[in-house]
């Protein structure tokens, strides 16, 4: 390994061996990384990310003990700095949404190829989502009446981000242009597409970017775009 390169250190779980082993067998293949630890459920997962503290845990939902969703929000309210990655078998699976909402960064199909796992862990390591912000909103579109007040539907003449942002009180950290950012996140846009949108480098997008997910307190975009349906900034079905 070259000196100076970052180790990312990974906890697997999962209540298949074959998998685990499979998933190791990847890693410890790849530059920069090293499997500190493995789980068969969520409860051992738990036990091992505290006494451990990896950069990310690779989580599997469905296991004995404790599941991975009780797991994920354990992990990442007593332990902020580690980042989960939840699997899953299908794309838009409810487990997965429920992931995110407990604090996951992302979500990764078993089937995935030993390069999108690698993309995946670096990818939340660095803190970003693994999710893109489109198909987040699919899924929070889908799960809508799972969000506070998501089941109602959109009023036809929606009030204004600004508005809106009178209406809860998370907002009030945020300037007007950080508010036009943020809704801009929550509706899904790149940097770049936010950059076209209110006619701001991309530099400075990322800025306000950076501002706005440390003042609102949220993980990731993926974390941004729940909020922005949770403090109505977007509606279920509206761009």
């Amino acid at each position: 390994m070259d000196e100076g390169r970052v180790t990312l250190r990974v906890l697997l779980v999962d209540d298949q061996p074959l998998i685990r082993v499979g998933f190791r067998m990847v890693l410890e293949n790849e530059p920069g990384f090293e499997v500190v630890g493995e789980a068969d459920d969520g409860a051992e997962a738990v036990e091992l990310a505290e006494a451990l503290v990896p950069d990310v845990v690779v989580m599997d939902v469905r296991m004995p003990r404790m599941d991975g969703i009780a797991a994920t929000e354990r992990i990442t309210r007593r332990l902020p700095e580690v980042h989960v990655l939840i699997l899953t078998t299908f794309d838009l699976d409810e487990y997965a949404f429920s992931g995110l909402r407990a604090g996951a960064s992302g979500f990764l199909l078993k089937n995935a190829r030993p390069a999108e796992l690698v993309h995946a862990i670096r990818t939340v390591a660095a803190g970003d989502a693994i999710v893109e912000p489109r198909v987040t909103r699919r899924m929070l579109d889908l799960f809508a009446a799972k969000l506070p007040g998501g089941a109602a539907a959109a009023p036809p003449a929606p009030p204004s981000p600004a508005e809106r942002a009178e209406r809860d009180p998370r907002l009030e950290v945020l300037t007007e242009r950080e508010l036009e950012v943020f809704a801009a996140i929550a509706r899904g846009l790149s940097n770049a597409e936010i950059s076209a949108a209110l006619y701001l480098s991309e530099s400075t997008v990322k800025t306000h970017v950076g501002h706005v997910l440390m003042k609102l307190g949220v993980r990731d975009r993926v974390h941004a775009v729940m909020l922005g349906y949770e403090t109505g900034i977007v509606a279920p079905g509206r761009g």
